[in-house]
């Protein structure tokens, strides 16, 4: 979006002008689907990361009136996304600065276009610098990737420019968000490389609906890992039902030898008492035979 700023104006809010007179939409469209699925990609991905918070308000494509006398001559266009922190949550058709008790936007984001780059780099960083005393400010143009660039706010110095980390990102501590690019798509756009934040750790923050979509796939992998789970419980006791199985066969083939064995050994007893009650048998005879032979007189004399 154009800013139109003549010089820096000091905040005056003595006589405010009622909201009535305040215009919030110039009925200009962005630059590109790119800019305003941009703009879209980073005031939602920031609401769900600062989701636990309940004091930050974030805005885009938002009219920010800080004096009478800018508010008057209609000398205003909005940033593209803004960022205020430890302010009430409450709906804003744009950010008017006496109405916020004097205070200004946090962090600033301008999607840079052929028709505001020069602005953005010029003006507008100048009136967040000097007027705004916005702590953080960066411009990114949705077609070039290398475009990223941001400042931090030294009261003394004013604007100094953020240095990137190994992947280019750069770090915001007000928020705790790393700025960096990343390519996919988003709302059917691309792929192409898009302004995103990540977390401290490195990690993309989420749009509420890929946090959902990321959310699912650890739901689904919980309960692939419970069924891999159960599946092992099932073959541990499936195995164990095979190992009580061949012992129950094996204990069986014991019984059935130690039968076995039994019976081999009443029939040895058989087989011995049959042999005693032959051999008495047999001795009974002999003893008759030698009796008779007695009788006779015809036993040998030893």
């Amino acid at each position: 979006m154009v800013a139109i700023i003549q010089t820096p104006i000091e905040p005056a809010f003595p006589v405010p002008l009622p909201p009535d007179n305040l215009i919030f939409d110039d009925g200009e469209p962005l630059e590109s689907n790119r800019h305003r699925i941009a703009m879209n990609v980073l005031i939602r991905s920031a609401q769900h990361a600062l989701l636990p918070r309940s004091d930050v308000f974030i805005g885009g494509n938002m009219f920010v009136y800080f004096s009478r006398e800018q508010a008057m001559n209609r000398d205003v266009r909005g940033p593209d996304v803004l960022m205020v922190l430890g302010v009430p949550p409450r709906e804003r058709q744009g950010w008017v600065v006496w109405e916020e008790g004097g205070r200004y936007p946090d962090v600033i984001i301008e999607l840079l276009s052929p028709s505001t780059a020069a602005i953005d780099r010029g003006a507008k960083k100048d009136l967040y610098e000097q007027v705004f005393r916005t702590p953080y400010y960066f411009i990114y143009d949705p077609f070039a990737p290398e475009s990223l660039a941001g400042w931090r706010l030294d009261l003394d110095a004013g604007y100094q420019p953020l240095v990137a980390n190994e992947r280019g990102w750069l770090w915001c501590d007000l928020l705790g968000l790393w700025f960096g690019v990343w390519e996919g798509v988003v709302d059917r756009e691309g792929p192409c490389t898009w302004l995103r934040l990540f977390t401290p750790q490195g990690e993309l923050a989420p749009l509420p609906e890929e946090a959902a979509q990321q959310h699912a796939e650890q739901e689904k992998q919980r309960a692939e890992q419970e069924k891999q789970r159960a599946d092992q419980a099932q073959q541990a006791a499936d195995q164990a039902q095979q190992h009580a199985e061949q012992e129950k066969q094996r204990a069986d083939q014991a019984q059935k030898a130690v039968e076995q064995a039994q019976r081999l050994a009443e029939q040895a007893q058989h087989q011995v008492k049959q042999a005693e009650q032959q051999a008495e048998r047999e001795k009974q005879r002999a003893d008759r035979l030698a009796a008779k032979l007695r009788e006779l007189g015809l036993e040998s004399e030893d």
